[in-house]
């Protein structure tokens, strides 16, 4: 009889690191459409724009390291945190904030601590919260909404090009100022004073129940979840956890159209970053909770996090916090959500121990 020897593992499939990273980029296009739809070219031009930072700051980096830049660049996740930095920045950002958003997110979310798999923040929120408090005013610089017969790209507020070349993609003349205005979640931020209603009434940035547009953008993003929970890439607890959680908050607090409310549950689901936040960010398998049970409870970390600071603290989107204030506590929750092994009685706690 002759003897096999085979090396491990013998198991097989295609869930390595750069078919899903592929298939979370994908999942994203629906959101990406609706962006472009409502908002103009703008997202388009950061993802281009910030998926070739991203690979040159990461290849730079990892060649100085004496690491191999073909293999790392083509696992997807620099592109990954890439694509989510930009449809998580204002539709026509300055270059500059992209750069520092992506290249801060590159080196100090993900290189610093050794690549893929060992950092543990999100690359992407990181980035975000970073040009959020260094450059407030650009940060919410969003553009209003237009439908799809005046959907005018302006490449010169992204790029920087000369003035002139804002005549061209902008035929009414019309000065950048004239197009921007604050988000749904600035808006009821910023106007603590009036009811829903009153909001609602004299503000063009409101839909049916949550922003116009931004309601759409966030079924997008539900719908790409969707496919990624189909296609098993994660576990439904995450998402689940923060989106149960945010709905939850919000209609403990709920006080009707009253000007002290700060929304209603639909509102705060679909508005800002939270669809993105659900299915695309505490999704992380390095930065969020491992076992199923810990993903639950970080998943609705975020979402109590996220209306907390909505409702009673300085910023109006509130994921890219939470999220970073989660994964300060994941290693936390980890520890005691572990199950236990199959022999013992008790779940493992701590090195060397054993029941």
């Amino acid at each position: 009889m002759a003897l096999v020897r085979m090396t491990s593992p013998h198991a097989k499939g295609n869930n390595h690191t750069q078919t899903i990273m592929l298939w979370v980029l994908g999942a994203t296009l629906p959101g990406v459409l609706t962006l472009t739809w409502f908002f103009g070219f703008g997202t388009l031009i950061n993802i281009l724009y910030a998926s070739a930072v991203a690979l040159a700051v990461e290849a730079l980096i990892l060649w100085v390291r004496k690491r191999p830049i073909g293999f790392f660049l083509r696992d997807g996740s620099a592109l990954v945190t890439a694509w989510l930095l930009a449809l998580a920045l204002p539709p026509y950002a300055p270059w500059w904030l992209t750069l520092v958003a992506v290249s801060f997110a590159i080196v100090f979310g993900k290189q610093l601590y050794g690549g893929l798999g060992q950092n543990p923040f999100n690359p992407a929120m990181l980035g975000y919260v970073v040009v959020l408090i260094s450059f407030p005013v650009e940060m919410t610089s969003w553009p209003a909404w237009r439908g799809i017969e005046a959907v005018v790209p302006d490449v010169q507020a992204t790029l920087g090009l000369m003035d002139g070349l804002s005549r061209i993609f902008m035929p009414s003349g019309g000065a950048i100022d004239g197009w921007t205005q604050a988000t749904p979640l600035d808006v009821v931020k910023t106007n603590s004073s009036l009811t829903m209603a009153e909001l609602h009434a004299s503000s063009p940035v409101f839909g049916n129940f949550a922003g116009y547009g931004w309601e759409w953008v966030s079924l997008a993003y539900l719908l790409g979840g969707a496919a990624l929970l189909y296609k098993r890439i994660y576990s439904w607890h995450a998402p689940v956890g923060m989106l149960g959680a945010l709905a939850l908050m919000s209609l403990l607090f709920w006080n009707g159209s009253g000007s002290d409310s700060n929304g209603s549950p639909l509102f705060h689901l679909f508005s800002g970053a939270t669809m993105l936040g659900a299915f695309f960010i505490v999704t992380d398998p390095v930065s969020g909770a491992t076992s199923k049970l810990g993903r639950l409870i970080f998943g609705a970390g975020v979402g109590i996090l996220v209306y907390v600071i909505r409702a009673w603290g300085g910023y109006p989107d509130a994921v890219a916090f939470a999220v970073l204030l989660m994964n300060l506590a994941a290693p936390t929750i980890d520890y005691y959500s572990t199950p236990r092994t199959y022999g013992h009685s008790k779940a493992k706690r701590g090195m060397g121990k054993t029941d």
